[in-house]
């Protein structure tokens, strides 16, 4: 399944048709150029760690997107995050995953096995607290009162992480997103078709949301 950086090369057409998030952004700079990695392929919702597992290696998004969640007592599942193309996950405090990793689609993803050394410690700062960040601002995405503004929320947050394009392609299903925002899918779903009809956004298909009305979607979010 691996195959070495050094020779990795675009992914072969069972992949091709599946890059559209990766395409409409620059190909992703190693968070660390000089360490060793290898590039793993997965295909729609293989796993890429377990809950549990001994952490030993940090990945980077080459093209696709990676859920991360955690299943509850339950059986009910909250995804915690979603990874797209350039960003860093794996970070863990006590060297084991606290979450499971799997491809939302056909994937390529960077596999880090060897630990940060004094050569790239910046980089792989940079990435850690990058994805602090966007852990902190999805509390807050989830404390809001009404589903309108989560959405809103989401939105604007997959849009920043597309270089602020207005068509954002959106990999994750709507019971992804109920996942992620703490919404049933038909709550997402109303909530889309609400946004729609009122100008705010055009919905090319399931997976493309073109945003028309950006300060109207941020003033829900104020």
């Amino acid at each position: 399944m691996f195959a070495q950086a050094a020779t990795a090369h675009a992914p072969t057409a069972p992949f091709r048709g599946h890059q559209r998030l990766a395409e409409a952004r620059p190909a992703p700079a190693s968070f660390s150029p000089d360490q060793p990695h290898q590039i793993a392929f997965f295909e729609a919702n293989e796993e890429v760690y377990a809950q549990g597992a001994r952490a030993n290696a940090l990945y980077q998004v080459e093209f696709g997107a990676v859920r991360l969640y955690r299943l509850l007592s339950d059986g009910r599942r909250q995804i915690s995050a979603f990874h797209v193309a350039g960003e860093v996950f794996g970070f863990e405090a006590d060297g084991h995953h606290h979450f499971f990793a799997e491809a939302v689609g056909p994937a390529g993803i960077r596999v880090f096995r060897q630990p940060a050394n004094e050569g790239n410690w910046r980089q792989t700062l940079d990435a850690a607290l990058g994805a602090l960040v966007r852990a902190q601002e999805h509390l807050l995405v989830i404390g809001r009162q009404n589903a309108a503004e989560r959405v809103a929320a989401f939105l604007l947050d997959m849009m920043e992480r597309q270089d602020n394009a207005r068509e954002v392609q959106l990999p994750m299903s709507r019971t992804d997103i109920g996942d992620y925002l703490g919404l049933t899918i038909e709550t997402v779903s109303r909530t889309f078709s609400k946004f729609k009809s009122k100008g705010l956004v055009r919905l090319a298909n399931t997976r493309t949301v073109e945003v028309v009305d950006e300060a109207a979607l941020r003033a829900m979010c104020a």
